[in-house]
């Protein structure tokens, strides 16, 4: 089981957006995706968060809020746990990213972008500040095929 973080960073009604365009056999390419990556041996959600943004943006977080766990299950790729964050408390510049494009998105524009479909699940519930919940997506040749949301089926 691989365990991740994801992190949405929030200015002026806009997220900080990662376009996938640069690396080779990317399972996210072309889509859009928040920042975040895999932990390193050892570390906390909140170190692999910390690190992974800053590495990716520049940015350092001063504040951020836990909103979830997702579970990834795929027929091409391995399991994985998600920690889903959410933060607009950060200081510093963005800076290039060797993973793709970063850009600052509209919140109603978020939606019409290349975006998993269980992507689009979570963050719904984020922005509409549900409480801490469990989510399982379930992926079959790159389609969501069930999604559970704290134990029921959605």
């Amino acid at each position: 089981m691989i365990n991740t973080t994801l992190c949405y960073l929030e200015q002026d009604g806009k997220y900080l957006m990662l376009h996938r365009v640069k690396k080779e056999n990317d399972i996210n390419k072309d889509k859009w995706i928040g920042i975040g990556g895999k932990f390193e041996e050892g570390e906390s959600p909140e170190e692999c968060l910390l690190r992974e943004v800053k590495e990716e943006t520049g940015l350092t977080l001063t504040d951020w809020r836990c909103c979830g766990i997702i579970t990834f299950l795929a027929d091409q790729h391995p399991a994985e746990y998600m920690h889903l964050f959410w933060s607009d408390a950060f200081e510093g510049s963005v800076s290039d990213c060797d993973e793709g494009v970063l850009e600052w998105i509209a919140k109603e524009e978020l939606f019409q972008l290349p975006l998993w479909e269980g992507d689009k699940i979570f963050l719904k519930m984020m922005q509409e500040h549900h409480p801490f919940f469990l989510l399982k997506l379930e992926y079959q040749t790159g389609h969501l095929r069930r999604a559970v949301l704290n134990g029921k089926e959605i």
